[in-house]
């Protein structure tokens, strides 16, 4: 119990020290890691016809929109 009780405390002390960049950065990576696979994945099923070129479409709008949401949160946190 105690163990589990130093643990959090630790991670919380972490997490106050760190800077907003370092977090935010820790966040906004995965989600543009994601996004970028998203847009891979596209580019190699557009060579599928007919439905490839729509399924492009829709994971780059998704790759955009993940784009967008990782800069809102990176231009948010206040440094």
């Amino acid at each position: 119990m105690l163990n589990n009780v130093l643990k959090v405390a630790i991670a919380v002390a972490l997490t106050m020290s760190l800077s907003g960049c370092f977090l935010t950065k820790v966040v906004t990576t995965p989600m543009r890691i994601v996004g970028a696979t998203a847009s891979v994945v596209g580019a190699v099923v557009s060579i599928v016809p007919v439905a490839g070129n729509k399924v492009d479409a829709s994971l780059e709008s998704a790759d955009v929109a993940i784009d967008k949401a990782a800069d809102t949160v990176d231009t948010a946190v206040p440094l």
